[in-house]
């Protein structure tokens, strides 16, 4: 069965060739998104660099062994999963994980939200509400484990296809959709929380603005 069409043919190319520019290339073009998905798994910027530096001189010398069964650029991100996965089982004591259903919001007997959900999406154009927004989506995105992170940064920050994303981790299809969705539910979670905080913050202070207008008249006659 031939292989499909790559988009990364001239690096791989190049790569093939031992080019002395293909292993600024492979930083050049995927750099940036290993890191992204290095820092996430592992949790840690310093273990993220040595990750991407590692996983990149893997690839340089282990060219000859890809097939091109895959996209070249889902064989670079496997190697670096499982880098950033080794990183973590290095220090299991330094990056404990919290079980992710203890961190679904809750369900009644019929698979339905228990709590009714709240609609904040008319707020999202905010932009004072947008630079908290990221802050908390990161820092929420952060407290997944790292096999549900490394899905949402593959398929939800990379876009990559869902089958795609299965072929990286070395899980079925069904298994990383999945994952997918119960870390779509935690963040939703977490971003209602602070949503509905803010909206309560809002209220206090709009409340702490208003003074009644016998009030500001005092004690004039």
């Amino acid at each position: 069965m031939p292989s499909r069409p790559d988009r990364d043919q001239e690096l791989l190319a190049a790569l093939r060739e031992r080019l002395p520019t293909a292993a600024e290339a492979l930083t050049s073009t995927y750099g940036d998104r290993a890191y992204r998905l290095a820092v996430r798994i592992t949790g840690n910027v310093q273990d993220a660099e040595e990750v991407v530096q590692d996983a990149f001189w893997s690839v340089v010398r282990k060219i000859d062994t890809f097939r091109g069964d895959s996209a070249l650029g889902s064989w670079v991100y496997r190697i670096v999963s499982n880098a950033a996965y080794e990183k973590v089982r290095q220090r299991p004591h330094l990056f404990l994980e919290i079980p992710i259903d203890e961190l679904l919001p809750p369900f009644d007997e019929d698979g339905r939200h228990a709590s009714a959900l709240t609609d904040w999406s008319a707020r999202l154009d905010d932009p004072a509400v947008q630079t908290e927004l990221r802050a908390v989506l990161s820092s929420a995105v952060s407290a997944l484990p790292a096999h549900y992170r490394a899905v949402t940064v593959l398929y939800d920050v990379e876009g990559l296809p869902m089958a795609e994303v299965a072929d990286v981790l070395g899980i079925t299809v069904p298994a990383a959709k999945t994952r997918a969705h119960r870390a779509r539910l935690f963040l939703r979670q977490r971003l209602s929380m602070f949503m509905t905080g803010s909206e309560a913050s809002a209220e206090a202070l709009a409340q702490e603005q208003y003074v009644p207008a016998s009030t500001s008249r005092g004690g004039r006659q």
